[in-house]
């Protein structure tokens, strides 16, 4: 029987444990304060949030919908980011378990002899020769009686946060990315028709002057300048035709497969365009999956700051077995061999030579790293939504600009061709006029697609709450976009 005294002197010792585990060392968080300003420029804040579903499906084309939901099911970069999110998520199991009592089992058997001289020290009954069979229980506990691993436990927690919204912010650029290459694949696509048009609009003056040259009423010199410009339309065709094909590729590897032709829906001019979405600065500290993700790796690297100061104190462990011990397996599990024991150990630092005031200055440095990481992924997230609201703005201007200039330069290029048939001018005046007009085209072409790029760029700065709902939709096997475009 054991004496009374020694199990109250466990019983007290594991009270103890229990109420000095209570105890946490280091700061506890709290979210610096950031100073955002009170709007933004050329926002409305009166309009509806529909940054928060699936804007993508405003530019009314079915192809750009399917091409998203394929990306958000195959993309490489949104299986990493996921893979990424399990790797933490493993990691605070592990840590968390610390806080648990760790239990083991075995069982071994071994046959042996002693020297005749030590027999002595054998239990009566057993020869030189014998059998030994023993099963075990282990247990073991670390007292986290200062909070190191609750801070560990509290910091793995964060990575894991911090994970899932890299996962978010992974998903928010794939979607964004690929909107904005088949928008930039639509606009090549109306550039290589401008130029095929132009270049056969110039082919047929060749053959017009080459009649006239033969008829002696015009120069050499006209039909050279005219043969000139039909073959620099055509030289244009193969360098459009080339940037098609590397954003096919592009766009491909985006939706995880080789580069091939990618299928095609509305025209650059059959998209509709989206609405302008709106939102106050002090919005983006909840929306911005890279800000949050900022937070959370400060929310980390303050959780390890308590975690290295805990080393200070000291360290409770209590280990325990259960087990039996026979020289016959057959009496291995019966009552005289039952075996236990228990004990506890403190372990406190005395001198370490700075090795723990170094680890916590360490750490004390990382918190201030993270810290003005957070305060500057907000500066950014402000200033990427400013610069996004400016270029939408200023692309809408710069469009209409440049749709004056083609119908004037239209009208001239008309007037000039009829001025030179009348023979009031040289054909200088019309190659001029077809050739700004031939730029302007392009230019316009151009800049139709970044007026919807810009809008995407909007969109993607100002974060979204669909995001969540579409990574939910994928765990369940969905696609998310699938569900808000159809």
């Amino acid at each position: 029987m054991r004496p009374v005294g020694s199990s109250f002197s466990w019983v007290s010792a594991l009270g103890l444990c229990l109420c000095l585990s209570g105890c946490l060392m280091g700061p506890d968080y709290v979210r610096p304060s950031i100073e955002t300003p009170a709007t933004f420029r050329f926002s409305d804040s009166t309009q509806a949030q529909i940054v928060d579903t699936a804007w993508w499906a405003q530019f009314g084309d079915p192809v750009l919908n399917e091409l998203i939901s394929t990306a958000l099911a195959q993309n490489r970069d949104l299986k990493i980011a996921a893979a990424r999110v399990d790797e933490f998520r493993g990691q605070f199991v592990t840590t968390r378990s610390q806080l648990f009592p760790q239990i083991s089992a075995g069982f071994n058997a071994g046959r042996q002899r002693v020297s005749p001289l030590a027999q002595s020290s054998l239990p009566a009954g057993i020869g030189t020769d014998y059998t030994s069979f023993n099963a075990t229980l282990p247990i073991s506990w670390e007292i986290d009686a200062f909070g190191r691993v609750r801070r560990q436990t509290e910091a793995a927690r964060a990575n894991l946060l911090a994970s899932e919204e890299g996962q978010r912010a992974t998903l928010l650029t794939l979607v964004a990315s690929v909107a904005t290459s088949y928008i930039n694949l639509r606009s090549l696509d109306q550039q290589l028709e401008i130029a095929r048009a132009t270049a056969a609009s110039r082919a047929g003056s060749v053959k017009v002057f080459e009649l006239r040259f033969k008829g002696g009423q015009i120069s050499q010199v006209e039909l050279a300048q005219s043969q000139s410009e039909y073959e620099a339309s055509l030289a244009d065709i193969p360098a459009i035709e080339a940037q098609i094909g590397q954003q096919e590729d592009a766009l491909s590897v985006l939706l995880g497969r080789n580069p091939g032709p990618i299928l095609r829906g509305r025209t650059l001019d059959e998209l509709q365009s989206p609405s302008v979405p709106a939102g106050l600065p002090s919005e983006l500290l909840a929306r911005r999956p890279d800000v949050l993700q900022a937070e959370q790796n400060l929310v980390a690297a303050n959780a390890l700051i308590g975690a290295a100061r805990a080393l200070y104190f000291p360290q409770i462990s209590l280990t325990g077995l259960l087990g039996s011990s026979s020289t016959q397996l057959s009496r291995l599990f019966s009552g005289p061999a039952n075996t236990w024991a228990f004990a506890g150990a403190l372990t406190q630092p005395i001198f370490s030579a700075g090795n723990i005031a170094g680890q916590v200055e360490q750490a004390q440095a990382r918190q201030q790293q993270t810290l003005y990481a957070y305060q500057k992924a907000v500066q950014s997230a402000f200033q990427e939504v400013s610069d996004a609201l400016l270029g939408v703005g200023k692309s809408c201007e710069r469009l209409v600009a440049q749709e004056r200039q083609v119908d004037a330069l239209n009208a001239y290029a008309r007037l000039a061709r009829q001025r030179y048939e009348g023979g009031y001018t040289s054909y200088m005046e019309v190659l001029d006029a077809e050739r700004s007009l031939f730029s302007a085209q392009l230019a316009y072409a151009q800049t139709r697609g970044n007026e919807y790029t810009s809008l995407v760029t909007l969109y993607k700065a100002l974060g979204g709450g669909w995001g969540a709902d579409a990574l939910a939709a994928l765990e369940q096997g969905g696609t998310g976009a699938q569900a808000e475009t159809r």
